[in-house]
């Protein structure tokens, strides 16, 4: 393989399925060599993630637990939104162990304005405030919430394709894959970065994933952030008996993004807490510059800080 770092926004199919079945060490020198090309040597960002809002969605993503239609089976219990002074105090305390990126969670379908909106615009004011990095994900949002998220300093809007337009219909029947897509151009015309990614290990195939790269490649401005998630199965959900994904099978996913989208800060998202810490540093070796840090990720377990501070320094990285 040359080295191929120019700015493409007219990826194939077939090129991309090809890239993810190429030979590794050939796919990872050639994602090493377009990482160090456009983003600082050996760093890593640390973002945490907090479930501001918890359970009773009403869409039926068949990988989620906070979905209303399988709650019974998930047992997970619905929670209000939290208060402002909670939420930044949790932020508070993620800063101090060393995120520099906070992003808030809500199990909503889409925003609705009033009360609730208004508090998460309190929230995203006071994170960004503390000179953190205010990310949210809120489900669909209009051109006017949008814009009200940027002027409050939002820098980041979370709203993962999750895979191929394809397979999506498997996965999701309660919003179309056209929905997600004008989610994110409302974002984009805001001028907040646009954060989106997917999931892989859901049963799609090579192709899925490579079409969910070659979407998020072709949009007109790539997106800033690109979480690469693997399936957490949770039981009580349609997935939960899934097996877990081959964790190289991560590694390839990171570094066809990385190659993909040379600027982008790919990041090693959900079904970390599966991985040793060899296979997250090839991750880290194959493009990914960022990790969600902290106990969670909004339900789901995520690793142990203290095990990834010690990971972080006995590779030799240093937190961005």
């Amino acid at each position: 393989m040359t080295q191929q770092a120019e700015m493409r926004h007219d990826w194939k199919t077939d090129e991309v399925v090809e890239m993810l079945e190429s030979p590794l060490m050939e796919l990872l020198y050639k994602a090493q060599g377009i990482h160090r090309e456009h983003h600082e040597d050996n760093t890593v960002q640390l973002a945490s993630l907090l479930s501001i809002k918890t359970g009773a969605c009403p869409e039926d993503c068949k990988y989620c637990p906070q979905s209303a239609h399988y709650a019974k089976k998930t047992g997970l219990k619905k929670e209000s939104l939290m208060d402002v002074d909670a939420v930044l105090e949790k932020a508070k305390i993620a800063k101090e162990a060393g995120a520099s990126r906070f992003c808030m969670g809500a199990a909503w379908k889409q925003v609705r304005e009033g009360e609730d909106f208004d508090k998460v615009i309190e929230m995203v004011e006071g994170v960004t405030a503390m000179d953190m990095e205010a990310c949210v994900t809120l489900g669909m949002l209009n051109q006017e919430q949008a814009d009200r998220l940027a002027k409050a300093g939002l820098k980041a809007y979370n709203h993962n394709l999750d895979t191929s337009p394809e397979f999506y219909k498997e996965i999701i029947t309660t919003r179309t894959y056209q929905d997600r897509l004008d989610t994110i151009d409302c974002v984009r015309k805001s001028g907040v970065t646009v954060c989106s990614g997917g999931i892989i290990g859901m049963g799609e195939t090579i192709t899925d994933r490579a079409r969910m790269l070659e979407i998020l490649a072709n949009m007109a401005v790539h997106p800033e952030s690109v979480p690469i998630n693997a399936l957490v199965p949770v039981k009580g959900t349609p997935m939960g008996e899934r097996e877990r994904v081959d964790p190289l099978e991560l590694v390839r996913m990171v570094a066809t993004a990385r190659i993909m989208m040379p600027k982008a800060r790919v990041r090693l998202s959900a079904g970390r807490e599966m991985l040793n810490r060899e296979a997250q540093i090839l991750c880290m070796m194959g493009g990914a510059n960022s990790i969600f840090y902290g106990e969670k990720l909004l339900t789901t377990a995520n690793n142990d800080t203290n095990e990834d501070q010690e990971m972080i320094k006995d590779a030799g990285l240093k937190v961005a």
